[in-house]
């Protein structure tokens, strides 16, 4: 397959999102021979919406924070994405984290498009009051290009349940009628849906489970390291311990704690709960988030940020199988010297896709009115992850691709499918 372009590229530095995006998608486009008039359409975004939310604060001041909301398509289905409150939160990091959520969904074959939110907050440093105000003008602000049929935002880093509460009731008051369906990840007393709070989670187990399955480990004898302990880390750890593997290190900001044979993950959840900081937790040796992704493991799970593993740590890495439950963790560099060492990475497009799908699942009850029970969501998610690892494994196999490759393919073939049959709007 054609190389990322990389003159977009200064060797070993870190990268903006966007270009590893971009570079993924030429790269891919290149492999599949699109056309320019399909590429140039499926590069672009076809909504890009920037705010200005002012916010009455604690103390009777006002502060004005930048939000956007980006749409990059609809040709399998409304646009499907988060909503992420952080310091960092850029226009470009927010279009990479649309593009990745098209092929997610097409990965997963499931009926949307990728878009994706953001608000450049510290959040911890808000008020309830203010944070709860801060989503109802941002829900506001966004409302003529949402809605269940349109664009059906969820919580990401930063945002939670109680978040997509005020979004859902400020938004359900601008169309004057009860919206459950507008968004999700919701608390189920208003409708959303059992398994959704571990749902990214545990797609990264079901993931886990098969890569171990074909490579022949046994999970009792096999390690894991787990960088980033919010909610994706903790329920990855969580189940992932639950099914026999050793998760002997995690990490948050604060750093990270390894035990060689094994953490008490209830209690380092716990210790990360009461504390804010994993690193209070006792029972384990104090590592920093980079030793801990080159510690001797079977499994190493990036569900932290961007950019984690670059040019000048990734040929340090150790583990058998990485896989990313974060968006865009590693450079397009490192994921180069990673497949040349042998390891096998499965990609966010495909292991981090758990969100979205239990996602699709809560937008489905909320349309039809019908609630299902948990063994059937675990049973639904369990299906179509370990079908999708098959898929993008065939065609890795089949295509002489790596799982990277192969995931963006797969994706890209879909919704290239789909835009032709309806065809380009003018």
């Amino acid at each position: 397959m054609v190389e990322p372009s990389r003159e977009l590229l200064a060797p070993g530095e870190v990268v903006d999102p966007y270009v590893t995006a971009l570079a993924q998608f030429d790269a891919a486009a290149d492999y599949l021979d699109l056309d320019e008039s399909t590429r140039q359409y499926l590069r672009n975004n076809r909504r890009e919406l920037l705010v200005r939310l002012p916010v009455r604060m604690s103390d009777g001041s006002i502060s004005v924070f930048w939000g956007c909301r980006i749409q990059h398509s609809w040709a399998r289905g409304p646009s499907k994405g988060g909503i992420r409150y952080h310091p960092s939160v850029s226009l470009d990091e927010v279009r990479a984290l649309a593009m990745w959520m098209t092929w997610k969904c097409a990965v997963v074959n499931i009926p949307f498009g990728g878009a994706k939110g953001g608000v450049r907050v510290d959040h911890k440093k808000l008020s309830q009051r203010e944070l709860e105000s801060l989503t109802r003008r941002y829900a506001v602000a966004i409302t003529p290009v949402i809605g269940p049929n349109a664009d059906i935002p969820a919580p990401d880093v930063g945002t939670t349940p109680q978040t997509m509460a005020w979004f859902m009731d400020a938004y359900g008051g601008t169309q004057r009628r009860w919206s459950p369906e507008a968004v999700t990840g919701k608390p189920i007393s208003v409708g959303g849906t059992v398994g959704r709070e571990e749902a990214t989670g545990a797609g990264i187990m079901y993931v886990v489970k098969e890569a171990a399955r074909r490579n022949r480990l046994t999970p009792s004898e096999t390690t894991v390291a787990i960088q980033g302990f919010g909610n994706a880390g903790q329920w990855s750890a969580r189940l992932l311990k639950g099914l026999g593997f050793q998760v002997v290190a995690v990490s948050d900001t604060s750093g990270g704690i390894h035990n060689g044979h094994g953490l008490d993950i209830e209690a380092a959840i716990a210790q990360k709960l009461d504390s804010g900081r994993v690193t209070d937790h006792k029972n384990g040796d104090r590592v920093t988030n980079e030793e801990l992704l080159t510690l001797p493991v079977d499994i190493l799970v990036p569900a932290a940020f961007e950019n984690q593993i670059t040019t000048a740590n990734a040929s340090d890495i150790k583990a058998k199988i990485v896989a990313e439950a974060a968006n865009g963790p590693t450079t397009p560099e490192a994921d180069q010297i990673l497949n040349d060492a042998g390891a096998l990475v499965i990609p966010d497009v495909l292991a981090s896709a758990g969100g979205v799908v239990v996602s699709y699942f809560e937008w489905a009850q909320n349309r039809s009115g019908v609630y299902w029970e948990k063994e059937e969501v675990d049973s639904r998610l369990d299906q179509i992850m370990t079908r999708a690892y098959g898929q993008v494994a065939n065609v890795a196999e089949k295509e002489k691709l790596t799982m990277r490759e192969a995931a963006i393919v797969l994706g890209i073939r879909r919704v290239v499918e789909a835009t032709v049959l309806r065809g380009m709007r003018p």
